[in-house]
């Protein structure tokens, strides 16, 4: 009895230090908490506990610091006498809480519009054409509009001649991008480039346009008359450094073709993975030779090429009916079920009788058109519709879009680059992969060449020299 009685006061005595100490412990956090929350508040940096998100922090903030930054930006503007008090101006794609607009004030802008860029290119301004003396567009603005073309459209409707359009980008990284932002605003002049430091120090570029007195198309692409091309494709310093750095043409011919072809993606470098496309109108692949909708659409062009999260429409060029129906489900691409030709007409389908030459997806042989029926060497001669399309690419596509050509034609791209070339259409195009076609060595027999093709390796290479020197980023593909 004594030893329980014993026990009792000791355990007693031990919980009252455990609901003292817990107690303590409560008091001690309660006390940081009311610290934190009356003093350190604006400190989500500091070392100590932060009960608030980054966002009440950065909202609190970040107005008068985006103000403070505005006002320093638009009176650098006005010293170089871009913009003055007097200027009636337009506001795209301010922050929410009007820290530009603030700023214009501030310097004395009274006639003032403010407007989202996704008012400006869905629905479009209901300003009188040539309103305003300056529009400033934020790095929210022109860099995130989905519709670059109906942006620069209307910046150039409502922009008195002799108005000023101020634009921030953090896309702009490379003289490719900037070529395709001034393909936008045709008929402005780049007043000025400069790079500056942005809201959060990082450095963004300030872009300066002048719109001219007269409307001019600086973007002049080829036109087709009587066989000849009235412009010619330029050649700028920038295309002329992208072909330079692009991975070397293969000079040696390959012993052993169809493994040095296809090891040679290891090195090709994209033009999407060297420049920044973000100001193209479009973005458009053409798979010429397409075959089934699982070979180099799906297996390549969506999984490997860097698309930058562009959204991509694709047009399928197959002449071969046994790939056609696969591609009636499939959703966001195109399918023409005809022959890239040099012109409109009826051709001859033939596929080979070659084992070496079956597709391993339909059992059935690499296709190639004729001008007429050959011999016992094909097993199928069909009756098929050629189409001209050098002039179809030249109707559905400009030099504002981006524009990528696989092309893998069964020897046709002999015929079909000459008239790419001729027309100017081959102006349009961005990139291209071709599979050029050659009496290549046979892998079933040594030392024989394939019966099927006349041309050689070394005019094969002749074709993509002459591309690349037209400025045609051309890669050697299989």
């Amino acid at each position: 009895m004594e030893t329980s009685a014993l026990k009792f006061p000791t355990k007693v005595l031990l919980s009252n230090i455990l609901v003292r100490l817990l107690s303590f412990c409560v008091l001690v956090f309660l006390a940081r908490f009311a610290y934190v929350v009356t003093v350190k508040t604006h400190s989500c940096d500091s070392l100590d506990f932060c009960f608030f998100p980054n966002s009440v922090k950065s909202t609190a903030i970040s107005s008068d610091h985006r103000r403070a930054y505005y006002l320093s930006v638009f009176q650098d503007l006005v010293t170089e006498g871009v913009l003055s008090a007097n200027s009636n101006s337009l506001c795209i794609e301010a922050a929410l809480g009007g820290e530009e607009v603030a700023a214009l004030r501030e310097i004395g802008v009274s006639e003032l519009v403010r407007v989202s860029s996704k008012k400006l290119t869905s629905e479009g301004l209901q300003f009188r054409n040539s309103s305003f003396d300056f529009e400033f567009s934020s790095a929210a603005g022109l860099d995130r509009t989905a519709k670059p073309i109906q942006f620069a459209s209307e910046v150039s409707r409502t922009l008195k001649p002799g108005g000023f359009f101020v634009v921030h980008t953090e896309s702009f990284v490379d003289e490719y991008s900037l070529r395709s932002l001034l393909r936008l605003f045709g008929n402005f002049t780049l007043v000025k480039l400069r790079e500056i430091d942005g809201l959060d120090s990082l450095a963004i570029r300030e872009i300066i346009l002048r719109k001219q007195n007269v409307t001019v198309n600086h973007v002049k692409r080829g036109v087709y008359i009587k066989g000849k091309t009235a412009n010619s494709c330029a050649v700028p310093r920038y295309k002329r450094e992208l072909i330079r750095n692009a991975e070397p043409l293969i000079q040696e011919e390959p012993l052993k073709p169809w493994i040095t072809l296809k090891r040679n993606i290891k090195n090709v470098k994209y033009l999407s993975g060297m420049v920044d496309i973000s100001f193209k109108n479009r973005y458009i692949y053409v798979d010429v030779g397409a075959r089934s909708y699982g070979s180099s659409i799906v297996s390549w062009f969506k999984k490997q090429y860097p698309k930058q999260d562009k959204p991509f429409e694709v047009y399928a060029v197959e002449a071969d009916s046994a790939f056609h129906n696969e591609y009636k489900t499939k959703k966001g691409v195109t399918m023409l079920p005809y022959a890239a030709w040099i012109r409109n007409e009826t051709l001859f389908f033939e596929i080979s009788r070659e084992p070496s030459k079956k597709n391993v997806d339909k059992g059935r042989g690499m296709g190639r058109i004729q001008s007429a029926q050959s011999s016992s060497s094909f097993m199928d001669v069909n009756r098929i519709e050629g189409f001209d399309f050098a002039l179809w690419l030249k109707r559905v596509v400009t030099e504002m879009d981006y524009v990528v050509v696989k092309m893998d034609v069964e020897g046709t791209e002999f015929d079909l680059i000459p008239r790419l070339i001729s027309t100017g259409a081959i102006c349009s195009i961005d990139e291209m992969f071709l599979e050029c076609h050659y009496n290549r060595w046979q892998k079933c027999c040594p030392g024989e060449r394939s019966p099927k093709y006349q041309k050689t390796y070394a005019q094969c290479l002749e074709l993509f020299s002459s591309l690349r020197k037209r400025g045609v980023l051309v890669h050697q593909w299989w």
